[in-house]
């Protein structure tokens, strides 16, 4: 079921709008199986990491508590192991003033597709406009590269490997 949820799904959704936020409402719905009721705040290496939800395996979190908020990729690590889908909201377009950003969301992405982690994502703008720097364009890409493939039917059929 989930599977065919994602398949027929947009996974990466703009812009940042009403529409999308419904949009990630239903999804969330569809995966995780109940309404968005319960933001718990969860300790992940030790620390606290705020949530917009978590249910069934299945996480709801902002950019800013991933990626904007000092995380290591020990952190993207364990959320790997804990969920085996992730809706990530609200990603702005990473300018050049948003290196550290930009590298957060490299590692997360990087430990998600590792463990075959199911992405959702609402963004201020496509996959291909969302970095706008220039120090880490070549990580970007790879990225960018691994985030097409995270939307592939094969890679959504993929075994989470907690």
């Amino acid at each position: 079921y989930r599977l065919r949820t994602l398949t027929q799904a947009h996974l990466w959704l703009t812009p940042l709008n009403d529409e999308t936020r419904r949009q990630m409402d239903k999804l969330w719905l569809a995966l995780a199986g109940a309404a968005r009721e319960h933001a718990p705040t969860l300790e992940i290496n030790h620390r606290p990491l705020s949530t917009l939800g978590v249910e069934n395996q299945t996480l709801a979190v902002s950019f800013a508590t991933l990626c904007v908020e000092a995380r290591s990729q020990h952190d993207y690590i364990a959320l790997s192991r804990l969920f085996h889908t992730v809706l990530l909201f609200d990603v702005p377009v990473m300018t050049p003033l948003m290196e550290n950003e930009a590298r957060r969301f490299i590692a997360l992405v990087d430990e998600f597709y590792e463990r075959h982690v199911k992405l959702v994502v609402s963004a201020a703008a496509p996959l291909y406009e969302i970095y706008q720097g220039e120090r880490l364009k070549f990580e970007f890409q790879r990225c960018l590269s691994r985030l097409q493939e995270m939307q592939s039917a094969e890679y959504l059929k993929r075994e989470h490997m907690p």
